[in-house]
């Protein structure tokens, strides 16, 4: 280990209860979405940590069309100078199987609860390394801007959008990273997505006069076997970009995730509807891709003569930022630094808030102690020693990429 990594986790291993502590808060805090609950008084509670910590927080009330319950972004900071570092991240989580999943619990090294991987102990690391990296004097001529939304796991227009369509976001940082759970890798690529709602009007009949109704689930069934066979098309055209080997690398398709419609059970159904969702790869034009979908959906209901509806409720490009680039050099290698053994680059298997920095020309990268194949789960955990080494990371990186020429 070095000197400087010395340093850091010397600050890092006193307050190693206090990161746990706060973790434990932010997970009691019921940010489900949807329906986007709880989220103004979670961000008051990351706003206090962030005072304590002396990182100027400053809370951002998010106004305009939405359906959250008292939304607001975290902008915290550090440092003066010219170089500017984003550190992002998210604290809304998905749905609970279980309520209990909100009163987080250690074992086994393992600190287990809703978001302790995605991304709340993210959060954890990425404000303590900023705390470490102020502290320290690692920034040099530079400054740490953290930004902490609700709505990723609802298409994040509302939180990370807001950032973007107000002008929060400097085209001139270094580069981002968002501590979502990477493992031990660093995401540098995500897909994109395209989210869509299918819906069919047709006409009620009685069980017993069935022959003078208009059958939407017959509609709908009919439309969604040729995009069944897109699904699987898709699914088998591989991305460049390496990829965890237990992920498939085609582009994913989802069809029927919801679905619904009718009024009984002995009506023909007047109403019915369904998804796609999909997570196309880098390599994909996704309006390409669109215009395909719509046109297979408007051609197979023309043969049926279905009275077919189509709503876009998602369309976000991928991100990717070459592996090669100086700025995720940079963060290989602070992870080997703190964790003695290189960090890989992937592909994310879904979609990552990097785009909105990504869109403007901003090195951005995904680096978190969490794992993807147990967040959204039962039994969704954080290996706790990893948050701390995270956070010394994150630290490393804010020396890297400020305080170097």
């Amino acid at each position: 280990m070095s000197a400087r990594s010395e340093m850091v986790a010397g600050w890092l291993e006193p307050r190693a209860g206090e990161m746990v502590d706060f973790l434990g808060r932010l997970v009691a805090e019921p940010t489900e979405n949807p329906p986007g609950t709880g989220l103004g008084r979670c961000a008051r509670v990351l706003a206090d940590q962030l005072q304590r910590l002396g990182l100027e927080p400053e809370l951002i009330e998010i106004t305009g069309p939405h359906t959250l319950e008292d939304p607001h972004i975290v902008r915290g900071s550090t440092g003066a100078g010219a170089k500017l570092l984003y550190f992002h991240g998210h604290y809304d989580v998905v749905p609970v199987q279980d309520r209990a999943q909100f009163a987080m619990r250690r074992e086994g090294g393992r600190l287990i609860g809703r978001g302790t991987a995605d991304m709340k102990g993210g959060i954890v690391s990425m404000v303590y390394g900023a705390a470490a990296a102020k502290e320290l004097g690692l920034l040099g001529d530079g400054r740490i801007v953290i930004h902490l939304v609700p709505d990723e796991e609802t298409g994040s227009v509302v939180g990370a959008g807001y950032l973007r369509e107000h002008g929060l976001i400097d085209p001139s940082a270094v580069a981002m990273v968002t501590g979502e759970p990477s493992g031990s890798s660093i995401w540098n690529a995500a897909r994109g997505a395209i989210s869509l709602k299918v819906g069919f009007e047709g006409r009620e009949a009685h069980v017993g006069q069935a022959t003078f109704g208009i059958n939407t689930f017959a509609h709908m069934v009919y439309v969604a076997r040729p995009l069944l066979a897109y699904a699987e098309e898709m699914a088998g055209r591989p991305t460049g970009y390496p990829m965890n080997p237990a992920d498939p690398t085609g582009s994913m398709v989802v069809v029927g995730g919801l679905s619904g419609g009718g009024s009984n059970f002995n009506v023909v159904p007047a109403d019915a509807w369904f998804t796609v969702d999909s997570r196309f790869n880098p390599e994909e034009d996704l309006d390409a891709e669109l215009a395909r979908m719509t046109t297979i959906i408007r051609e197979a209901a023309a043969e049926v003569d279905a009275k077919v509806t189509i709503d876009i409720t998602q369309f976000q490009p991928p991100a990717g930022t070459p592996a090669d680039h100086p700025a995720g050099a940079a963060l290989a290698r602070c992870a080997e630094e703190v964790r003695g053994e290189p960090a890989a680059f992937e592909m994310c298997g879904g979609i990552l808030e990097n785009r909105w920095y990504d869109q403007l020309g901003i090195p951005a990268f995904a680096f978190g102690a969490g794992r993807l194949d147990v967040s959204h789960g039962p039994h969704e955990y954080v290996d706790e020693r990893e948050l701390f080494r995270v956070a010394a990371v994150y630290a490393l990186y804010a020396n890297e990429m400020l305080d170097q020429p």
